[in-house]
């Protein structure tokens, strides 16, 4: 095996590791946009707790 395949398996080795990175990094994002979005929810339908003197807008911060 030359350097010029050595160098292709290595590359595509990589490649293999970024997509698997890639594919954990968007499950985690939609992970937490669904959380995002679920507390979101719960403010607006009162199921989460408000503070005391805090404004009834269901603005959620």
């Amino acid at each position: 095996m030359n350097s010029s395949e050595q160098r292709k398996l290595a590359i595509a080795k990589e490649m293999q590791n970024l997509q698997s990175e890639v594919e954990d990094l968007r499950k985690l994002v939609n992970t937490l946009l669904t959380i995002i979005m679920e507390e979101a929810d719960g403010i607006q339908s009162g199921a989460a707790p408000v503070h005391a003197g805090a404004p009834r807008a269901g603005i959620s911060m």
